[in-house]
């Protein structure tokens, strides 16, 4: 399985992706999930952030044929502002890096709509088929 992006791994996210731009979300694109998937998660966070890794998306039961993330999907989670949205990088110095980690999961999760990424953790514990993983940095000048 496959995450890209309009930037490569490890390179630079664009401006417009944070909250420096339009805080647009990142088109995403999925290739490869694996045949006995009935749903996808993805988690987006920062492990650099100044008191430990800053949650900014998370989503679950996306359609496994998806190909294409480009908007809210699936069911939202809390991230670290409190919110259900897509929240881009937005260091407070220096660079930062931000993983998108897309698992391929074999059930659908019943998780309630705003639980935090450790509750969807938990719940796709021992069903997970496959995950991949796209890095991307920022830092604000």
């Amino acid at each position: 399985m496959k995450i890209t992006s309009t930037f490569s791994n490890e390179e630079n996210i664009p401006k417009e992706y944070t909250c420096d731009g339009q805080d647009k979300i990142p088109p995403l694109e999925i290739s490869g999930a694996p045949a006995g998937a009935k749903s996808l998660a993805l988690v987006m966070d920062d492990p650099d952030a100044p008191n430990g890794t800053w949650d900014h998306w998370i989503l679950w039961n996306i359609p496994p044929n998806t190909k294409l993330i480009d908007r809210q999907m699936g069911v939202a989670g809390r991230n670290s502002w409190g919110r259900t949205n897509y929240g881009g990088p937005c260091p407070p110095s220096g660079t930062h890096r931000y993983f998108f980690k897309l698992y391929a999961i074999d059930i659908m999760l019943d998780l309630p709509a705003g639980s935090n990424k450790t509750a969807l953790e938990k719940a796709m514990k021992g069903h997970v088929l496959a995950e991949a993983v796209l890095m991307g940095k920022f830092s604000r000048h």
